[in-house]
């Protein structure tokens, strides 16, 4: 922490801490219930000792290096080392950004976990520099020994991530909050506005510790949350200042975090949380004596550590969503004749979680009605083919089948049988009104220019007068359609037309410009520059519609270049 003497621009006065909860242990799992019965977000509680081994291997480092691990020197440029090769070996993307403006172009550490929304980024960061004067353990070894826990705390749970977490170890602090500064000055302004709170921890192991948590983001409301739940009161600080400084000058809410520095603990103070009225939070401030481990509170540092892990779990880790699919059938009613039999295309998918396994069945079926199904079960996101095969016996009448898929939970489907009545067809015969097109429009729905006496590319395969749809050679899209009433117990509905298809362009690939053929919603083809081919005759079933009331409909759509002419003629909906 650096000490900034003259005019604050963030002075807050000392207030107490949130209510007490109830009796809980202070090294209380995160995600333990309180004694009020709510549940705390699932984090992990941090292991302490796995927190002073990373502050061994910083005081380590300084004794290696002139006892300090101040900016610009081989004690620093070691720490980045030794934070760099723990996150990246735990799957971390890192980032050493050389903060330039900072003593010998010193390395920020950046460390971002794989996940969550970006638009939604919640950082957590400390100052990995000391003082000249000592090896900087309490100052700000503290801070970010216990960070780098918790990263890898996240990393070993690997949970689903809702928002985005990066950590931080500043160069620079100790000099003037350079390095914090250089990294805020390098965003733009969409990444400033994606990062919703930033809380830096400097100081979390003081010998005589206060518990300050002084901000009002997200990150600090977590914090005071956490520390509600262990029945640790809270109060803001008038110390000044951290990291957390570059972060609000630019905007981005942000929150200074610790056990204090070199101001006294009053009596008030002493009966909160214990320790020495009238003595330095850490009489060791930005002294050679900030060393391990004599100059870290065990307590307080496992609380902070619990604290942190509890502030990115319940501001970044969702639950992990439970599997599930949908399903849905295509064409959803069909008409046989007794012997007769029809099918229909049941699709799923994977809505939420994983793709599982969907075993079918049906239910509802009549005497002399038989449903099969072709794969009899499958992984969601797959489909099956439904056959309902009736027998001579079926009795006549309208019969809703229920489709079921079984997985880990239990959708249905219900699908619309006809059993016609025998030798009940009360109209066959062509059931398209004007199907050349001779008489024009009549009958038929389209946009402008579609029917007509066309010539060259558009030149009818009979008559006088056809359907043609594209052959702009520019962006544009054609419809053609017509309502059929389709009678009941018939045994065949077959739809035909002719179809030419001419293009100029030259891929043998790709389909540029499509026609879509459709009765209701359903699609029974797609043609496209592709198929090119002179008039051809095109048939399809549609028994499934029969006693039902359809639209055929025709539409072509062209790209921006190259004409492509789909020409229909000779159009037919035969009845028998």
């Amino acid at each position: 922490m650096r000490r900034v003497t003259g005019t604050v621009g963030l002075v807050l006065a000392l207030v107490a801490g949130a209510v007490t909860l109830g009796a809980q242990p202070s090294n209380a799992a995160p995600g333990a219930p309180t004694a009020a019965g709510t549940t705390l977000a699932a984090a992990p509680n941090i292991d302490v000792n796995n927190v002073k081994a990373h502050l061994q291997q910083l005081q380590t480092i300084a004794t290696n290096n002139g006892g300090n691990r101040a900016t610009g020197t081989g004690g620093h440029t070691a720490s980045v080392s030794y934070v760099q090769q723990k996150l990246q070996a735990a799957g971390y993307t890192v980032t050493l950004q050389t903060c330039t403006s900072c003593n010998g172009s010193a390395k920020n550490v950046i460390a971002d976990w794989p996940g969550g929304n970006t638009a939604n980024t919640y950082m957590f960061g400390g100052h990995l520099d000391s003082v000249s004067a000592g090896p900087g353990i309490n100052d700000d070894g503290s801070g970010s020994a216990s960070l780098l826990e918790v990263a890898l705390a996240l990393a070993a749970a690997n949970p689903t991530m809702t928002n985005h977490v990066r950590f931080a170890w500043w160069a620079g602090e100790e000099q003037g909050l350079i390095g914090s500064a250089f990294y805020v000055n390098s965003l733009t302004s969409t990444q400033k506005s994606a990062i919703k709170a930033y809380g830096t921890f400097d100081m979390i192991a003081s010998t005589n510790a206060g518990y300050f948590v002084t901000g009002t983001d997200a990150v600090a409301v977590k914090l005071r949350e956490y520390f509600v739940s262990i029945s640790v009161p809270t109060e803001t600080s008038t110390e000044c200042c951290s990291d957390d400084g570059s972060f609000r000058d630019a905007g981005i809410p942000a929150s200074i975090n610790s056990t204090g520095a070199g101001r006294t603990k009053t009596s008030a103070q002493v009966t909160k949380w214990g320790g020495t009225a009238g003595a330095a939070y850490d009489p060791c401030y930005h002294k050679a004596c900030d060393s391990y481990p004599s100059n870290i509170n065990t307590t307080s540092l496992d609380r902070y550590a619990d604290a942190e892990a509890y502030a990115v779990w319940a501001l970044a880790v969702g639950s992990a969503p439970a599997d599930d699919y949908s399903m849905s059938l295509s064409p959803t009613s069909g008409a046989v004749n007794p012997g007769g039999s029809t099918t229909t295309t049941l699709s799923t998918a994977t809505v939420s979680g994983n793709p599982q396994t969907v075993n079918l069945s049906a239910s509802g079926a009549p005497a002399g009605v038989t449903v099969g199904f072709n794969p009899s079960s499958v992984t969601s996101g797959g489909s099956s083919t439904v056959t309902v095969s009736t027998t001579t016996s079926a009795a006549p009448g309208t019969y809703t089948l229920t489709i079921s898929g079984s997985g880990t939970v239990t959708h249905t489907v219900t699908y619309t049988l006809t059993v016609n009545g025998t030798g009940s067809c009360s109209g066959p015969g062509q059931k398209i009104a004007n199907p050349g097109f001779e008489s024009g429009a009549t009958s038929w729905t389209s946009t402008s220019g579609v029917i007509g006496a066309n010539t060259g590319n558009g030149s009818p395969r009979t008559g006088t007068q056809d359907a043609w749809l594209d052959g702009y050679g520019s962006a544009h899209t054609d419809t053609l359609s017509q309502s059929v009433t389709l009678p009941a117990g018939c045994a065949s509905y077959t739809l035909s037309f002719y179809l030419k298809i001419s293009t100029a362009e030259t891929t043998t690939t790709v389909q540029y410009d499509k026609l879509t053929v459709q009765v209701g919603t359903a699609t029974l083809a797609t043609y496209s520059n592709l198929n090119v081919a002179g008039y051809t005759l095109r048939s399809f079933d549609l028994a499934a519609y029969a006693g039902q009331t359809v639209t055929l409909k025709f539409t072509g759509v062209e790209d921006s270049s190259l004409q492509t002419s789909f020409v229909i003629d000779d159009t037919a909906l035969t009845v028998s």
